[in-house]
């Protein structure tokens, strides 16, 4: 069984609820690294479940970077409550630092990046551990990236 301790620890490293990680735990048999393993793959089944209900709130985020760079991104959700909430809006703003700085072309290249916040993950797995914590769908919609002196 696992312990407060190891649960609290995995949590604080995941961002997963109580439940998945003492699950997670349980099935791993207190390996910390197989049940980040088992909570991966848990975000990647919820996140197919969640990609078929409708987002109908979300986000613009805007980032300029040394008056060079301008990103406008929206992100939408499934409702109000998730477009406030703290680790929606960090995870959003870490995208649009992914986009000013790696340049992708398309929101599915944008997907497939090596995350610049944690390089042993894509982007898209790391939006698929926010959907994992708050329980809704979350769609990268489209984003636009200017850069001063380039033509398009």
């Amino acid at each position: 069984m696992a312990t407060a301790q190891e649960i609290a620890k995995l949590r604080e490293e995941t961002g997963a609820g109580v439940m998945e990680c003492k699950k997670a735990l349980e099935e791993a048999n207190g390996d910390i690294n197989k049940a980040k393993t088992i909570l991966a793959n848990s975000a990647e089944a919820i996140a197919k479940k969640k990609a078929e209900r409708a987002t109908k709130s979300g986000v613009l985020e805007a980032y300029v970077h040394a008056g060079r760079i301008g990103v406008l991104l929206e992100v939408d959700c499934e409702s109000d409550f998730v477009a406030k909430n703290e680790d929606f809006k960090k995870m959003v703003h870490a995208l649009v630092l992914q986009i000013a700085s790696m340049n992708p072309q398309t929101v599915e290249e944008l997907l497939t990046q090596e995350s610049i916040h944690d390089s042993s993950k894509t982007v898209d797995a790391a939006i698929k551990e926010i959907v994992l914590k708050i329980r809704e769908n979350i769609i990268v919609k489209r984003f636009v990236r200017y850069e001063l002196g380039e033509d398009k």
